[in-house]
Formats: C-alpha cells, sequence, structure tokens
C-alpha cells in the first residue's frame, strides 16, 4: 500500500494531533451520540499522516484544514461516512493515498464521496472556464448518486473562504466569484441556510471590501439603535400569544450582510430604505399555531399590503417552508416577521443535511418523499448530458438552477415552479415540449398576454396552441430557461437542416478551393468521417448541417480537412517530392506591410485596413488602390467599394492565416434600458478576453439602450462567439456587426 508517509512527527505535532482528536470527539459526539467514533478517529489518523510536513499559506499544518471540514460536517449532523469523507477529501489529490486504498479501509461509500469531490486535476483545459464547468459537471454526476458529495464540498469552500486572506489578491476574487455564482445558490438549493448565508457574507467581503465593511458599520449602528424597539416589539406579541395560549419562543435574527448588499444594488435602494435589518422570528409547536400566530401579529400591527408569503402550504423547491410578513407598528415602524414550527426551522437552517436520515450500519438513506424535493438535482444531471459547450452549460446551469423561483398555477390548479423572468413560452416547454412547439398565446388570469409577459407569483397560466405552428428565432430572446432555448434551437435546426445542409455544403467546397485544392479530393466519405468524429456530429450531413447553421467555423473544418489531406499525401511522397510540397504551400503572392493580408501584384506598397468597413480575418476582401496612401483592405460588401467600383484599383486580396495580428471590428448592441446594462456587456468582453477600443451608448426616449464598440479581435469567429455571448443577456434584442 501507497499509504505510507516517512515523515518523522515531531512532539509538537504528538501534541497537535491528541489535542485535535480529543476536540473531534467532542464535538462529534456532542451533535451525534450515535456516531462510529472508532472509524473516525481511524480516518483522522491517516489524513495526519499523509498530510504530514504539508503546510497552508496561513503557515499551518495542512491537517488544520480536513479538521475543520469535518467540524462543520459535524455542525450540519452529518453521518459517519460523511465526516470521514470530509477528513479524507484532500489525501487522493494531494498525497500518494490512492482511491482505491480508501474504499478498502473505508468502505464504497467513503471512496464514492471523496471521489466526488477531488477535482479533474490531470485534464488539460483550454480555459478556466471549461476547467471549472468539467468539475461541476463531476460534481453533479456524482451528487446525483449521493447527495453527500455536494455537502461535504460546501464545507471544504466555507473553511477556504475563511482562510481566503492568506491567498493572493486574484485568488482571492476568482474564490469569491465561484461562490456567489455557485456555491452559495447550490447551499440555498440544498436548503442550508447556515452555510449559504456565511459563504454569501465572506464573498462579499473579497468582492466589495470598501462596501463590505462600511455596510457592516452602518448595520451595526443601526441594530443597536433599534434593539430597543424589538424588544418592545417582541414583548407585545409574546403577551398577546400567552393570552390565546399558544406556547412560542421569540427572538430577533438580523440578517446577513449580503442581502442587505443586494437589495441595495440590485434594487438601487439606499441604506435608509432597508428597514428589515433584523427579522422576528417565531417558533411555535404545531402548524395551526403557525396560522394562530398570524393571526395575532396582523391582529397587533397592520400588515403591509404584497408583502405576506405562504411557504407552508407552497413550501420553496429547497423544502423551505415559513410564513412571512411585514408590518408596522403605532409608530410607523417596519418588522418583518417569520413564523415556523422547530420542525420547519430544523429543515430551514440544515436543509438536506436535516432532511436526509443516513444510517450508520448502512442501508437506504433516502425515501420516495425525499427524494421528490431532490427532483432538481436529477434536472441538473438531464441538463448536464445535453450541453457539450462548458460556457452554455455554465449560463443554464446558473439561470436554471440558480435564481429565485416564481410559482405559477395551470387551471385545473397543478403548480409549477419557474426561474424569475420566465415567460409563458417557458411554461410551455415544462409542461411539454410538443405544447411549447406549439404555444401561439396565453392567458394569465384569464386575460390574454403577450409572450414576453413575465410571470408572478401566483398567476394562474393558459396555454394556446395551433398545430400548425412552430417557434421563431425571435422566441431564443424571449424565454429565460436553458432548457426551452435548447428545445427551440433544435426544432429550428431540424426544420432548417435541408437547407443549412446545402449551405454549409457550399460554405465548405467554397473554402477549400481558396486553400488551392480541389473540392471533390477532400470531401470524400474518408477525410470527412474523422472531421465528424471531431466535432461529434453523428453523420456527415450534419456535419454540413451545423456549419450551415453556425454552430461550427467553415474556416477550422476546412483546415481540419486540408491538414489530413496534406499528411495523407505525404505519406506516399519521397523526401525530395515532401521538400517541393512544402515549399509550394509558401504563397507566391507577395505579403504587405506585416497585416496579414496577402495582395496580388502589389509590389511593396503599403497596405492598411478601412476604417469604414474594419475587415477581420474571415470576411472576403478586396485591396483599393488609394493614390498617394498605398493599398486600402475593404470587405468586399462594403459599399464605399460598391460605389467607387474601379476595376483597373481594384487588386485580389486574402488573409494570411500564418500571419495574425488584432484589428479592429465595431459592433452594435440594441437592449432594453436598465441598470447595470454596460456593465453586463463589458463583462461578457471581459470573460471571453477581448478589448475593448472604444465604447459609447445612448437610450432613446423609449427606453432602448444603443452600445456601439470596436473591439480588437483575431478573426471573424472570435467575433462570432462574443456577439452570441452577448445575445444571452436578457435584456439584448440585437447584436450586428456595424459596416460601412
Amino acid at each position: 500500500m501507497t499509504t505510507e508517509n516517512n515523515i518523522a512527527i515531531s512532539e509538537d505535532q504528538e501534541v497537535l494531533k491528541e489535542n485535535l482528536r480529543k476536540d473531534l470527539v467532542e464535538k462529534i459526539l456532542a451533535n451525534n451520540p450515535e456516531a462510529n467514533i472508532d472509524v473516525i478517529l481511524q480516518a483522522f489518523d491517516l489524513a495526519f499522516k499523509m498530510h504530514l510536513g504539508q503546510k497552508r499559506n496561513s503557515g499551518e499544518d495542512y491537517i488544520i484544514h480536513p479538521f475543520n471540514v469535518a467540524l462543520i460536517l459535524s455542525d450540519l449532523r452529518m453521518d459517519s461516512s460523511t465526516i470521514v469523507a470530509g477528513l479524507l477529501h484532500d489525501v487522493v489529490e494531494d498525497t500518494p493515498c490512492t482511491l482505491e486504498e480508501i474504499e478498502e479501509l473505508f468502505g464504497k461509500d467513503v471512496a464514492h464521496i471523496v471521489d466526488g469531490v477531488t477535482k479533474l486535476t490531470k485534464i488539460n483545459y483550454n480555459t478556466k472556464e471549461e476547467k471549472q464547468a468539467e468539475n461541476i459537471r463531476k460534481m453533479v454526476l456524482a451528487m446525483a448518486n449521493d447527495i453527500r458529495v455536494i455537502i461535504v464540498k460546501l464545507a471544504d469552500r466555507l473553511h477556504n473562504m475563511r482562510t481566503l486572506e492568506y491567498m493572493t489578491e486574484a485568488k482571492k476574487i476568482e474564490k469569491a466569484r465561484e461562490v456567489i455564482e455557485i456555491y452559495a445558490p447550490l447551499a440555498n438549493r440544498l436548503g442550508i441556510s447556515k452555510l449559504k448565508w456565511e459563504l454569501e457574507d465572506l464573498a462579499l467581503r473579497y468582492l466589495d471590501p470598501s462596501g463590505y465593511y462600511e455596510l457592516a458599520d452602518m448595520v451595526s449602528k443601526r441594530r443597536s439603535e433599534r434593539e430597543k424597539e424589538i424588544e418592545e416589539f417582541i414583548k407585545k406579541i409574546a403577551e398577546n400569544l400567552k393570552a390565546v395560549n399558544i406556547k412560542a419562543e421569540i427572538y430577533g435574527r438580523p440578517k446577513s450582510l449580503y442581502s442587505i448588499y443586494k437589495k441595495m444594488h440590485m434594487q438601487g435602494k439606499s441604506f435608509e430604505e432597508i428597514y428589515d435589518l433584523s427579522a422576528v422570528r417565531i417558533m411555535v409547536d404545531d402548524l395551526k399555531d403557525c396560522y394562530g400566530a398570524l393571526g395575532v401579529v396582523h391582529n397587533l400591527f397592520k400588515p403591509i399590503p404584497g408583502r405576506f408569503k405562504d411557504y407552508i402550504a407552497m413550501p420553496k423547491s429547497n423544502m423551505y417552508q415559513s410564513l412571512h410578513t411585514t408590518v408596522i407598528d403605532d409608530k410607523g415602524e417596519t418588522f418583518e416577521v417569520q413564523i415556523r414550527t422547530y420542525e420547519m426551522h430544523e429543515i430551514a437552517e440544515y436543509g438536506i443535511a436535516a432532511h436526509w436520515k443516513y444510517k450508520e450500519a448502512g442501508g437506504s438513506v433516502v425515501n420516495d418523499t425525499e427524494k421528490d424535493n431532490l427532483v432538481w438535482v436529477r434536472q441538473m444531471l438531464e441538463w448536464q448530458q445535453e450541453q457539450s459547450d462548458p460556457e452554455e452549460f455554465m449560463e443554464g446551469l446558473k439561470v436554471d438552477f440558480f435564481t429565485d423561483e416564481v410559482f405559477v398555477f395551470t387551471p385545473r390548479g397543478d403548480v409549477f415552479a419557474l426561474a424569475e423572468g420566465s415567460t409563458p413560452i417557458d411554461f410551455a416547454y415544462m409542461i411539454h415540449t410538443q405544447v411549447g412547439h406549439n404555444c401561439v398565446g396565453a392567458k394569465v388570469n384569464g386575460k390574454i398576454v403577450p409572450l414576453d409577459f413575465k410571470l408572478k407569483n401566483g398567476n394562474i397560466v393558459e396555454i394556446i396552441t395551433d398545430k400548425s405552428s412552430g417557434p421563431s428565432l425571435d422566441w431564443i430572446k424571449i424565454v429565460k430557461s436553458s432548457k426551452a432555448k435548447n428545445k427551440i434551437r433544435q426544432y429550428l435546426k431540424a426544420k432548417d437542416k435541408d437547407r443549412n445542409t446545402v449551405i454549409g455544403r457550399e460554405m465548405l467546397e467554397e473554402e477549400i478551393r481558396r486553400a488551392g485544392i480541389a473540392a471533390k479530393d477532400l470531401m470524400t466519405d474518408d477525410f470527412l468521417s474523422g472531421v465528424v468524429r471531431k466535432y461529434k456530429t453523428k453523420t456527415i450531413e450534419d456535419l454540413y448541417s451545423s456549419i450551415g447553421f453556425g454552430n461550427l467555423s467553415v474556416r477550422q473544418v476546412a483546415g481540419k480537412l486540408v491538414d489530413a489531406y496534406r499528411k495523407e499525401k505525404e505519406k506516399h511522397l519521397s523526401d525530395d517530392e515532401v521538400l517541393k510540397l512544402n515549399e509550394a504551400k509558401k504563397p507566391a503572392k507577395k505579403r504587405n506591410g506585416g497585416v496579414g493580408v496577402i495582395v496580388q501584384g502589389s509590389h511593396d506598397l503599403k497596405v492598411r485596413m478601412a476604417r469604414c468597413c474594419n475587415p477581420v480575418p474571415g470576411d472576403s476582401i478586396v485591396g483599393f488602390v488609394t493614390r498617394g496612401r498605398g493599398i486600402t483592405i475593404h470587405r468586399a460588401d462594403c459599399l464605399n467599394i460598391a460605389n467607387n467600383l474601379d476595376s483597373e484599383r481594384m487588386l485580389q486580396a486574402e488573409w494570411d492565416y500564418e500571419d495574425q495580428g488584432y484589428y479592429n471590428a465595431e459592433i452594435a448592441i440594441k437592449a432594453l434600458g436598465k441598470t447595470g446594462l454596460l456593465a453586463d456587456v463589458t463583462n461578457r468582453v471581459a470573460d471571453s478576453g477581448l478589448m475593448i477600443n472604444a465604447i459609447e451608448a445612448k437610450t432613446s426616449k423609449d427606453k432602448i439602450t444603443t452600445i456601439n464598440m470596436i473591439l480588437e479581435i483575431h478573426d471573424i469567429d472570435e467575433l462570432h462567439r462574443l456577439m452570441e455571448r452577448l445575445r444571452n443577456i436578457d435584456s439584448v434584442i440585437e447584436v450586428f456587426r456595424v459596416i460601412g
């Protein structure tokens, strides 16, 4: 076995080991008297031995990290196997210990959890986004079989966030953003508010340090001012509950800094406009007392219309149940009140960790009712199997599973949970794919609404269908859910497949001819089959269709075919013939000015790019002799060329793809005006790794914002990828290239 670490243990480390063992046992037994302490200590001893000599960035012994992960899991009252996995979650990744050895010593359950948490460290990825997406994919697959995988990962991330101060500034931002975008929403989905709040507040500290500390100071002062008011408020409720024989525990609960920060920055509220810095929580014994207590509160204080929410009758998808109401006392002070049973409170704090009852001796770990509460995990699994593009996978994950929800009804009373901002089309696709395809209209609460209507909690939605109808391309901009977008794209692809197949084939033939090779020599089953496997399309026709639809770059596909063709030819040539072939590959035409363009017969004239149309690699181009200024390269469809056509001054030109630099391209974005639009757009550009050279934004009287940007890019494919990402922003209506 490789579970050996020959580093000698010092006296100080022996003392540390014994102290940690003692603290671990005390904490675990306090939360779970039935825990298998012998197995947990065996796992701790192995982790201590394997991590001996390793240090964290803080300088402390590495064992402190898995030890704290185990304590967090114990606080969540997890079973012994989960705590064992928490202690061992880094040994496979960071030490010689193997997964097989973990399974041999601690069983399949522990090995599965450890494997699910272990990062994909031995695979090379093109981008950070791709690496992140694949790690999340792996975690989704593992948690679909055992939800404890993600609970261990959340505990691991929480302790890392508690010690993030020792990381570099770049790492702090990267890890904090991951928490806000992925891990805190996952904790929320699992109903573990105990972890969610702390993760969000810790992330905020690093994403906006000045905002965090300024807000913390303001909240501290406001809360101290409100303490007496809250005490009087609670006392009055307690007296009246006692008078009607309702036993209750009442206390004030401070709101998390991040929830206050979100209201200020996302709803545009000032600090003075936020009244619910503390919520008053009422805990009662049973369900009838919840509604009894609500009646007492509403009898004492005036409820604010629209602020009552019954999450008991209609629980959230993360199993959360509670009554929420906001009231005003006779002095005009506002208070938020939450009412729940003790059992509901347990689930609200610990979520799935409280709901799943793992047996210490093995056996079934979840019943059918609890499986229903995890239907979203299965949906997430299906979604990740459908998506091959890492960026689309992550975007869909955030929209479909990590956003707030609205609950809507069918006319028969069936309830559906949709992402906030969903439309009747999203609702139609949730009912059935064919209902979505045939949707032509909708009624909300009995009234006809447009298809881009944003659904709200409690809406009764009726879909109007027509079997002869089908979705249009505009729907992709209207719908919210990735599932609906995916189904619409699939429909449009299938509908236009024949046309796209013809277009794609013609585009590929043209691109091959530009490479100086006869299309019939390359477009054979042997060569095309290799490209089909490379791009994971099912057939050659699907390959053509993907090119015609714009999913695949024709230049990249042609490049793969040309490379395969030349390699095949070189196999049958002598060394001299190979040398001649390589010489023949070099362009006979003159390269000009280091611009990355080859112009026929230009004789060292200076070459520059036309500012009117900003051509980029991938565009069809021509050279135009400008008197006294050399040759200007225009797009072949540039209006200035069409208006000044002069055959004697026009020269054939093509891109030199072996000598590429950066080129300017101008695009325009039209969107519904909203707060944060410009930030959304520039963030998408930054995430794509592109540079903005100029930007201008204007908003019209009808609240339509037009943003013009000049970008620095390598080629047309890079520009098209960015434009598609910009189209996926919710409020964006259209994105187009500015020409002439």
